[in-house]
């Protein structure tokens, strides 16, 4: 996504991997000079060849700009590379995968080294990037004088959304939203595992499946209004009781087709441990009661 009307600005990229060097791709792309540095030298070749300036080391190539990018492996590999760097008056911006509790203790050590810094959680994949049809972005949390100085840099690769000054949050996001896809995936599986040796196509039944997931999607809305509330009995539909005993019929149809119910009995078994806590005073319950269960 090339956008002319932001200002050429420089900045500083650590880390080429698929996601990195796509990033590097969309800046460079938007006219923006770019300093990048890889533990794997032969990596920034090509960028080379695409108008970066490659650093020898992650110091130099923090040295060289004020806003500096991080998109590396781990958390651990962020405290590595930028161990020796001067980070005195310097912007951090940090695209690496981590927890809430590494964004903000990176956060605390990135102050005390004399940066501002936000954390992120990049809901895209390498093809997203600079693609703003593909419908990818990025949650940034932290600092927000560091992300409104330079949120015009940010979103020329992909969108970005600010989700609040506790550096955890980004990455709160990013997992709570990938935990939602894989439970998503998980019933998927076990869909098409049902049908598997059947005369039912997989191709027949995917455009049954997304719609019925789809017309299902309301339970998102319906069970963040519950939580909030802590009503989980007005205007239930679809009570608890009924929904554990319709578990029965799914988990007999599992056996006789032969399909392991590892990936959707934990659910199942949530709900009737739900039904059952203190007595039978949850029968009548929407299943998003449940979900209090779940914390420890």
């Amino acid at each position: 996504m090339t956008d002319t009307n932001v200002a050429q600005r420089s900045l500083t990229l650590l880390g080429l991997g698929d996601m990195g060097t796509a990033l590097a791709r969309t800046w460079l792309a938007a006219g923006h000079s770019l300093t990048v540095w890889n533990r794997t030298a032969a990596k920034a070749e090509a960028l080379a060849a695409e108008g970066a300036l490659v650093a020898a080391s992650p110091a130099e190539a923090v040295a060289a700009n004020d806003l500096v990018v991080v998109c590396l492996l781990d958390d651990a590999s962020v405290g590595s590379a930028l161990e020796d760097a001067d980070l005195t008056g310097k912007d951090l911006v940090n695209l690496t995968t981590g927890t809430p509790g590494e964004g903000r203790a990176r956060a605390a050590w990135a102050g005390a080294r004399g940066a501002r810094f936000v954390d992120a959680g990049i809901m895209a994949t390498p093809v997203m990037i600079g693609a703003p049809e593909a419908g990818g972005y990025v949650f940034y949390s932290g600092s927000r004088a560091l992300f409104d100085t330079h949120r015009t840099v940010l979103e020329v690769p992909v969108p970005a959304r600010f989700v609040g000054a506790d550096p955890g949050h980004a990455a709160l996001h990013d997992v709570a939203l990938l935990s939602g896809m894989y439970g998503l995936f998980a019933g998927i599986s076990h869909a098409f595992a049902l049908i598997e040796g059947e005369d039912i196509a997989p191709k027949d039944l995917a455009p049954l499946l997304s719609e019925w997931l789809g017309a299902m999607g309301f339970f998102v809305g319906n069970a963040a209004e519950r939580l909030t509330s802590g009503d989980f009995t007005t205007g239930v539909v679809s009570n608890l009781s009924m929904q554990v005993a319709a578990t029965g019929t799914l988990l007999r149809t599992a056996e006789e087709q032969g399909v392991s119910a590892e990936l959707i009995n934990p659910y199942f078994e949530l709900m009737r441990r739900r039904l059952v806590a203190d007595g039978a005073a949850h029968a009548g319950e929407d299943t998003a009661g449940a979900i209090t269960l779940l914390r420890r």
